[in-house]
């Protein structure tokens, strides 16, 4: 049965150990029942800023082999330029048991191999030239995936229900480079609003829109991929395609000669 226990800390009462449980354990219970759906990745936060050579990471949640981990303060992570992809990482480390507490933590870093290990996660990603200095912001949709000196979030593992999806932050300047060309076409409409709307969008409605948009075979595609074809679809946009969809009926002239 359904239940929601409440102690009752009142003068003259006895603390016992079960009402400290219930304290414990609510916020803990209540968390892992509200994201048990979701995929590994982050949940919410971990946003990144640059200043000067730190990489800001503020605070914010993951998820990993069912288990959430929280970063209670933003983090610095020193970095440089080396010309070599860059990628930012979180680590977890085995279970440590002490006295009273059992820790599950995990570390960020930088590291220049692109694999990731079963144990690690993918925040973004980067490649610094001599001299240049690191973007965190884009210029346009297709600048996230510039090769150079601009973090790259395409990769990252932003969790989703069952399965990981697209990092909102690509999918809100999407939505907002396309609804600035006034589309017509509804699925464009849709998912734009659905983009802005939501706190983050599934990965299977993602490829049903590429797929209906551009009328496409239905199928699963990469991260890369999901950006090349929205950018398809935006250039398509501001350039009046139609193609997809329906367009609501326009008043028609008719010239009589």
């Amino acid at each position: 049965m359904f239940t929601n226990q409440y102690p009752h800390f009142q003068k003259g009462r006895i603390l016992k150990r079960e009402m400290l449980e219930n304290l414990r354990d609510y916020p803990r219970e209540f968390l892992d029942l509200y994201f048990q759906d979701y995929s590994n990745g982050i949940i919410a936060g971990a946003n990144i800023t640059i200043a000067d050579t730190i990489i800001h990471i503020t605070k914010g949640i993951v998820k990993h082999n069912n288990r959430l981990y929280l970063l209670h303060n933003s983090y610095e992570l020193p970095y440089e330029a080396t010309g070599q992809e860059t990628i930012i990482k979180i680590k977890f480390a085995e279970a440590v048991n002490k006295l009273d507490f059992t820790d599950f933590t995990a570390t960020i870093f930088l590291d220049e191999s692109l694999n990731l290990a079963l144990d690690e996660l993918e925040i973004a990603r980067f490649k610094l030239k001599a001299g240049a200095r690191l973007r965190s912001e884009p210029n346009n949709f297709l600048d996230f995936a510039t090769e150079y000196n601009t973090v790259n979030y395409l990769h990252c593992q932003y969790a989703g229900i069952q399965e990981s999806t697209y990092h909102p932050k690509v999918l809100q300047f999407y939505a907002k480079e396309l609804l600035k060309n006034r589309p017509t076409n509804v699925y464009d409409i849709t998912f734009a609003f659905e983009c802005l709307n939501q706190e983050r969008v599934q990965r299977d409605v993602i490829e049903m829109y590429i797929c209906n948009r551009l009328e496409l075979e239905f199928q699963a595609f990469s991260n890369s991929q999901i950006h090349k074809y929205l950018y398809r679809i935006l250039s398509e946009s501001k350039s009046g395609g139609r193609r997809g969809g329906h367009s609501p009926d326009r008043p028609k002239r008719m010239i009589v000669d």
